[in-house]
């Protein structure tokens, strides 16, 4: 399996996959996220990472263009209420629609919850996506 997180900004629901599948799958799973429109890395979400002990900080927002097709099997778009970049590379497609953590609509202190909300629901996806994998993968 060769994963590729799929969001708008390449800032926080895919970045937090990112790092969520890391840690899961080690070196074994090779893991990219990408955007349509990358922008930056977004502060909360490498803090609510921080929380659970991984670092984010080093990662970056990629476009989607420049990804290679021969390393992604599998592509896991994130976007619930937004237009998901599309990937055309021949990959097995899946839609964990997340909503955007990062509104600008909710106090400091809401959007930190759903940034966690959202990182504890991937993580959950992920678990699930590890269980449906051959032992030797």
């Amino acid at each position: 399996m060769k994963l590729l997180f799929l969001c708008v900004a390449n800032s926080a629901r895919s970045q937090m996959a990112e790092g969520l599948a890391r840690r899961l799958f080690g070196k074994a799973v090779p893991v990219q996220s990408a955007g349509s429109r990358p922008s930056r890395l977004n502060p909360l979400a490498v803090e609510v990472m921080r929380e659970i002990g991984i670092d984010i900080a080093g990662q970056r927002s990629k476009s989607v263009d420049t990804i290679d097709p021969a390393t992604v099997d599998t592509v896991i778009t994130l976007c619930a209420e937004e237009e998901c970049p599309l990937y055309l590379g021949q990959a097995r497609r899946l839609s964990w629609p997340f909503p955007d953590p990062a509104r600008p609509d909710l106090s400091p202190a809401e959007q930190r919850e759903r940034f966690r909300e959202v990182r504890d629901g991937i993580g959950a996806r992920l678990e699930l996506l590890r269980r449906e994998q051959p032992r030797d993968a």
